[in-house]
């Protein structure tokens, strides 16, 4: 029984991947910025993210050899939760007060800039590495989880078409405060509800040792 559900749940992930690809596919979604231009817009990104976009702050993101596509979503969903009141976009009471003054040029030129710099390397703790590579690689059948490699890919890397991001070198905090947020629905701009469906499905332990296998996973 638990076979034929993992194997539907796949299946619809696989659909929803196979839409969303064709119509990022059939469209030119983002605008390729200039990054020159966003070098010199990023002076006030620097207090969290870091200059060189490696944030050492852990709650922080890094945001160095991130897809453009995908910072220049969340930016725009930042902005969009503040113009809406929160109902729309993704809400943050830090970011949402940055982008409001960015246009969408703006946004496209950091975009272009942070992910041209290389990203940091981080190690996993011994202790988090049994669960969260199986979590990470084969998911958890019985309860209908999906391997993360599903979308994120075997190394972590996303994928820039499809809108994945880059979650290999990561801060484990930050991709621990995602998924809470994710498992709570408090952050909801994922596509087709995808991660919050497997984050509501792990526990504090399992968020624990994902976020800290993915962050050393190269």
């Amino acid at each position: 029984m638990w076979y034929w559900k993992l194997y539907n749940y796949k299946r619809n992930v696989m659909k929803k991947l196979v839409l969303i690809l064709a119509l990022l596919a059939s469209c030119s979604v983002w605008a390729q910025g200039d990054a020159e231009a966003g070098k010199a817009k990023a002076a006030t990104c620097a207090a969290c993210h870091g200059a060189d976009g490696n944030s050492i702050m852990a709650q922080y993101p890094k945001i160095a050899g991130q897809h453009p596509g995908y910072i220049e979503k969340q930016l725009k969903d930042f902005k969009l939760a503040m113009t809406t009141g929160g109902t729309q976009g993704r809400n943050d009471p830090v970011m949402g007060g940055m982008v409001m003054a960015l246009s969408e040029e703006d946004m496209s030129d950091l975009a272009a800039y942070f992910s041209s710099l290389p990203i940091s390397e981080n190690v996993t703790p011994e202790s988090s590495i049994e669960v969260g590579k199986q979590l990470y690689n084969v998911g958890d059948a019985e309860r209908g989880i999906a391997s993360c490699t599903a979308c994120h890919g075997p190394r972590g890397n996303g994928t820039s078409l499809s809108g994945f991001p880059k979650i290999s070198g990561q801060n484990a905090e930050y991709i621990k405060l995602q998924l809470e947020k994710f498992r709570s629905a408090q952050r909801n701009n994922d596509m087709n509800s995808m991660m919050q469906l497997v984050a509501a499905k792990l526990s504090d332990d399992e968020i624990t040792s994902l976020s800290q296998y993915v962050g050393g996973l190269h």
